[in-house]
């Protein structure tokens, strides 16, 4: 009689782009893995995972899974391959590239990688040494928190603000522009224990979400008019002599000209162009500055139109306002990613990069692919990890135009045939993430997480970090970045003299499989109780001198140390949206609603969204349509709707709903063009201009028309 086979339990931690970064246990029975649990010890997680996860063995299963290297054998995008061996597609791959350096130089070669895999090892950035040390167009990293980035870093530093575990003691919690219930769910329960304790929740967002549902207070703005809100709660503050004046007085810098500022923008002038009642703006300067604690959680939605932003750098002032920062749990929170001890430099290779190499922004590859941005050279070569951009990102016909493109040879890793892949002419198996080591930080807490190796890849997949070594190799660098071993760069990229990492060692995390770094209890933090911000000034910048545009963040570029650009606004305030009825007239006699694309509850990003289960808890992709829009339209509930604009449609099934205002539509995205009823997804519409600040997307600004498919 055979023994039963005892289980045995690796440590793992969530690649996925989410501020949770959940601590998990993978179980493994004879090399295979048959269940992923969230690690009850974990103060974050405390066992449980958001329902993306919640299947995620099977996840790795799954039979569509893409095992082994292939070479496209029919027409770009007909999904005809071959299989071929590691050997010849890595030969191939370099074979072409040789060729294109020779003809074009290196710098007809461009990567383009996102948020697939948060890794350190396996994700974003981890193809960044290569692609430097062949030379190649630098590929600049924007999709997400750049313009937030920027704007939190230009008003208070890089602090890594308040800990989301000390939102238990805040008495007034601010949630603005974030989903926490689809997109953060891990933080919503320490939201809970302090509303239960008797904290007013207050959600600001443009539409009724599942976290608006949940809080005590949901105040809904049009789309694109949150910095026009922020400085009417400034002038609301001001005007009812609510300034903590000593904060202000020992702590800020430039008050005199915020308040002249915000003069303009009293409750009435703040109504007429945002829809939020004058009373409404009133009481909440008032509640935020007498119910201390009072603490924001900002969302990265906040910055994605043309003013977000500034959007960001007004509401970064309130705090410091009504001295806030005093208290634990009051203050800010925006990514606690700044008090990391990773050192990016390393991971990333930027002093490999060339004085003068050509960088080209992901939010602009559909234009680079097309050859509406005039690059000389042409891009040749497109090498995709860790992103989907056919589904991901703006002006996604543009984006399948260009990879039509019979002159430009495109290679992609991937886990699955997804709407980019089924266009490359080399398709690479990439490792899943129980099946690779690799260390996690994190966008939304303060724990650095370790996933360890529990099964053999499948089939033929490999590692994303081993892809870039047998790369490396074939193209003849020796570097010592390309012979280590993943756990060698698990250590590799950490600052461990850092005070933060508390003497902590790799066995730490062996056996405990995380650490939250030393940035004190977060029933006592209050990091900037005395001030001390890190900006030059060593206090909250309401005004700036001399500030330059630039792009912030762990993905920024390294590559230009200056990174000069056009003046920024010495102060925050209200900028309207590119497409807004009222700002665009034109476009809106043609295109009138707002569509706001938020992220799925059911997918991560384009994450399992060719998964039927998934699909099946998420719905069909739908568009939420006020009453009085829909009766304008002809339009019922659960009918077949068309979306478009001049940048291109798709379709989906009509929800009838007061959730959202008349003048805006919702639409999540994540869903894949290939699946849906037409050859189409939200980000066919989206235009790939910047947000004033960092490069940021705009996203929520964007203007259509809803009709019925007949």
């Amino acid at each position: 009689m055979n023994e039963q086979v005892k289980s045995e339990i690796f440590h793992g931690a969530c690649p996925h782009d989410c501020p949770d970064t959940c601590a998990m246990d993978y179980e493994v029975k004879g090399g295979t893995l048959v269940d992923v649990r969230g690690k009850k010890s974990h103060p974050m997680t405390r066992g449980g995972l958001c329902v993306k996860l919640k299947d995620f063995a099977d996840h790795h299963a799954n039979p569509d899974r893409l095992l082994y290297p292939m070479r496209r054998s029919g027409p770009k995008g007909s999904k005809q391959f071959t299989r071929i061996s590691w050997d010849e597609a890595i030969s191939e791959i370099c074979r072409n590239w040789h060729e294109i350096i020779k003809t074009h130089g290196a710098q007809a070669i461009m990567p383009q990688s996102y948020l697939g895999n948060m890794g350190l090892v396996q994700g974003i950035n981890s193809g960044d040494p290569f692609f430097n040390k062949l030379g190649t167009t630098v590929n600049e990293k924007t999709f997400c928190a750049s313009g937030s980035s920027t704007a939190w870093l230009l008003t208070v530093g890089p602090t890594g603000g308040v800990d989301p575990e000390s939102f238990v003691h805040s008495k007034f919690i601010v949630i603005w522009a974030c989903n926490s219930i689809s997109t953060n769910l891990h933080h919503w329960p320490f939201v809970l224990e302090a509303q239960k304790k008797g904290a007013k929740v207050v959600v600001i967002d443009s539409y009724r979400s599942r976290t608006a549902k949940a809080g005590d207070w949901h105040i809904c703005p049009k789309p694109g008019t949150d910095g026009a809100l922020a400085m009417g709660f400034i002038n609301a503050i001001v005007t009812q002599g609510l300034v903590d004046k000593e904060y202000v007085d020992q702590h800020t810098h430039g008050y005199a000209e915020l308040a002249a500022r915000a003069a303009e923008f009293t409750p009435e002038y703040v109504e007429s162009i945002t829809g939020v009642p004058a009373a409404d703006v009133l009481a909440f300067g008032r509640e935020f500055a007498t119910a201390q604690p009072s603490v924001i959680r900002l969302g990265v939605a906040l910055e994605r139109s043309a003013g977000g932003a500034q959007a960001i750098r007004a509401a970064c002032c309130l705090p410091a306002l009504v001295g806030s920062w005093r208290h634990v749990g009051g203050g800010l929170m925006q990514m606690p990613l700044w008090d990391f001890p990773v050192d990016w430099m390393k991971v990333s290779r930027g002093d490999w990069i060339k004085p003068g190499t050509r960088v080209v922004n992901n939010l602009r590859l559909g234009a680079a692919l097309t050859g509406e941005m005039k690059l000389d050279p042409p891009i040749k070569s497109l090498f995709v990890y860790c992103t989907n951009p056919v589904s991901q990102a703006p002006e996604t016909n543009k984006i399948v135009a260009g990879l039509q493109r019979e002159d430009l040879f495109t290679v992609v890793a991937e886990h699955f045939l997804t709407d980019t892949a089924k266009y490359a002419d080399i398709v690479l198996p990439a490792a899943m993430a129980g099946e690779a080591e690799d260390m996690m930080w994190s966008w939304g807490h303060f724990y650095f997480t370790y996933n360890q190796k529990a099964v053999e890849p499948l089939g033929e997949c490999l590692p994303t970090s081993e892809m870039w070594r047998r790369l490396a190799k074939e193209m003849g660098f020796n570097d010592p970045i390309f012979q280590m071993t993943d756990a060698e760069l698990c250590a590799h990229y950490i600052n461990w003299d850092d005070p933060k990492m508390a003497g902590a060692t790799m066995e730490h995390f062996r056996q405990h499989g995380y650490l939250k770094i030393d940035v004190g209890s977060a029933d006592t933090r209050a990091p900037h109780k005395n001030g001390k911000f890190p900006t030059p000034s060593g206090k909250v910048e309401f005004l700036l001198h001399d500030a330059k545009n630039f792009v912030a963040g762990p993905f920024r570029m390294m590559y230009d140390a200056e990174q000069s650009g056009e003046p920024v606004d010495p102060l925050p305030g209200y900028v309207p949206a590119r497409e807004r009825p009222e700002t665009n007239p034109d476009t809106a006699k043609l295109y009138p609603l707002n569509i706001l694309s938020p992220k799925s509850h059911g997918f991560l990003n384009s994450c399992y969204a060719n998964e039927k289960h998934k699909i099946k808890g998420q719905g069909d992709q739908f568009v939420m349509i006020s009453p009085v829009d829909a009766g304008k339209r002809g339009i019922r509930e659960g009918d077949p709707v068309r979306v478009h604009n001049g940048r291109g449609d798709f379709e989906g099934v009509a929800r009838v709903t007061d959730d959202v205002p008349s003048g805006v539509v919702v639409a999540t995205l994540g869903y894949w063009r290939s699946l849906n009823r037409s050859d189409g997804s939200v980000n066919s519409i989206s235009s790939s201009e910047w947000s004033g600040l960092g490069r940021a997307p705009t996203f929520s600004d964007n203007l259509v028309e809803v009709t019925r498919v007949n």
